[in-house]
């Protein structure tokens, strides 16, 4: 069971949605609400209703039952009453109501700047304002949170009136007062005396809510959480306005792993690293890979010194346990490390080798020589594998085909679409293949022909599908005779993976990379070419010899 009594409240779908770039539908959010329910969370706020048309029709379809939560209480988010309006006749107060939801969060002034210029109201009135919503709510039946925004900056410039805003939030029936570092301009030190001198001067219970404009969002979470705070605010991998939230999978995972406070259930831990993976394939915002815990080279390892001591120990390198949050260990293979590097790699992939062994100081030797052509297989796992097998079976094994040329030739008629036309003439099983076909541009073109002259005679590679094409040019020669290095990946069904091909013309290197994605598969599984079908093949894929 999660930690009795302490709050972690996600704000994804609110705070989170401020960030550049980001546009949730109503599916979304409801996906993204799933997610973050499963993951153990206990609040979850929703958006706020009656301002945004979309966050009022999420709460709308959340209250006809499309959101089952079975952890997570939903919250509405909205702001106390106007200046000079009763909270009962205030529109913006009656859509949180009309929200239906278990808890309503308010934000609240707490800074007295803000409280005379962007309020433009008196101080007194403020006051008015969130002890008047806040009895309202009560009294509707709603539990209540208030965010006390902009409250270190209004603390550190008033600190009277800070906690004034502080007690007549909690005295007017607030269950918890979170208290926000609204600019994100706080560093952890400020914020841990500012939430224990909050709670000694007012005994109310207190929640941090954090922005990343110092890159201590986190660090101020969890120095609040340790000052006292029994509540605390985050977004999926810190998404949010500017510099973005406190990342509430780093403060789950810290809190659970470095203060063993189980603030989720242990079991939902492990949920960690596929929620985040899940949750970025709904925003299409994916997180910084060197995001901590969830992040893809949150434990990868790339310098040989370090390969070398986690073959020994892989905690030698690693402050926790990947898999406890539902991560891996990976091994990058470069010219930066050496055999250790490619060792472990190697067993990462499934293959027993020896330490030492003359095949993996073989594969050092040649992954070092490539990556000085331009070659990088740090991100190619599929040409490096086929590399490895290869200096495994002491040389190239049976190719399931031959490759006797290819061409690429570009169509602009005028007046006419510009299409690109590739032909490829390959030898498999004592076949000729001549394929034909084409694209809005040569790589595309090529992966049709491939695709053409191969699948009849191995339906492996039907499913073989490319999803995405990079092409960098490498220093050294300048304009078009540079060395370009080009990076494709590439899955067939639920398997991901890449390749790399290097060449002074782009068109060469997209040919090798694509060449590798084919043959990975091929080796992979049976390689025995399927019989000749019995139908003629299509004009674009002529059988001929």
């Amino acid at each position: 069971m999660a930690e009795h009594g302490f709050q972690l409240y996600d704000t994804t779908l609110r705070d989170g949605t401020q960030q550049e770039g980001m546009l949730l539908t109503v599916e979304d959010k409801l996906a993204v609400a799933r997610r973050i329910d499963a993951l153990g969370v206990g609040f979850i706020e929703g958006g706020w209703p009656g301002a945004v048309p979309r966050d009022t029709e999420f709460f709308r379809r959340a209250a006809t039952g499309e959101l089952d939560l079975r952890h997570a209480v939903l919250a509405a988010f909205g702001a106390t009453r106007r200046p000079g309006v009763a909270a009962a006749l205030d529109p913006q107060v009656r859509a949180l109501l009309e929200a239906e939801t278990p808890v309503v969060t308010l934000v609240a002034k707490s800074h007295t700047g803000h409280v005379r210029h962007a309020l433009r109201t008196t101080l007194a009135e403020n006051l008015a304002m969130i002890d008047g919503t806040v009895r309202y709510l009560v009294y509707a039946g709603r539990r209540v949170f208030v965010d006390a925004e902009h409250y270190f900056d209004g603390y550190q410039l008033n600190r009277e009136y800070a906690l004034a805003v502080v007690r007549t939030a909690a005295e007017a029936g607030a269950e918890t007062v979170v208290l926000c570092d609204t600019n994100g301009g706080s560093l952890p030190d400020e914020v841990a005396s500012i939430v224990a001198e909050t709670r000694a001067l007012t005994g109310v219970p207190l929640g941090i809510h954090c922005h990343d404009d110092t890159g201590c969002a986190v660090a101020n979470t969890m120095s609040a959480i340790d000052a006292g705070a029994v509540h605390a605010q985050g977004t999926a991998h810190g998404y949010g306005e500017r510099c973005g939230n406190a990342n509430l999978f780093t403060v789950i995972a810290n809190l659970v792993l470095k203060r063993g406070r189980e603030v989720v259930p242990l079991e939902k831990l492990r949920d960690l690293a596929p929620t985040g993976r899940a949750i970025a394939e709904v925003t299409q915002v994916p997180p910084r890979a060197a995001a901590p815990y969830v992040g893809s080279s949150a434990f990868t390892h790339k310098a040989g010194l370090h390969a070398s001591a986690l073959r020994v120990d892989p905690n030698l390198y690693q402050h926790t346990d990947p898999a406890l949050v539902g991560s891996a260990m990976r091994t990058l293979v470069s010219d930066l490390g050496g055999r250790s590097s490619i060792e472990l790699k190697a067993r990462e992939l499934g293959y027993e080798v020896a330490a030492g062994s003359d095949e993996v100081a073989r594969a050092a030797r040649r992954v070092k020589q490539l990556e000085n052509d331009g070659y990088s297989f740090e991100s190619a796992d599929a040409s490096f594998e086929l590399l490895l097998r290869e200096e495994l079976a002491g040389g190239p094994p049976p190719a399931p085909f031959e490759v006797e040329s290819w061409s690429v030739r570009v169509l602009a008629p005028r007046g006419a679409e510009v299409r690109t036309e590739a032909t490829v003439r390959l030898v498999a099983d004592g076949r000729r293949l001549t394929a034909t076909g084409y694209g809005n541009g040569p790589v595309n073109a090529l992966d049709t022909a491939l695709h053409s002259a191969l699948d009849p005679c191995f339906p492996a590679l039907a499913r073989l599908e490319l999803t995405d094409y990079r092409v960098r040019v490498l220093s050294g020669e300048t304009g078009s005779g540079a060395t370009a290095r080009v990076l494709t990946s590439f899955r067939d069904g639920e398997r991901a993976w890449r390749t790399v091909g290097v060449d002074g013309n782009t068109v060469t290197a997209s040919w090798r990379a694509l060449l590798d994605a084919v043959h990975y598969v091929l080796l992979d599984r049976p390689t025995e070419p399927a019989p000749a079908p019995e139908t003629p093949a299509p004009a674009a894929a002529a059988v001929t010899g």
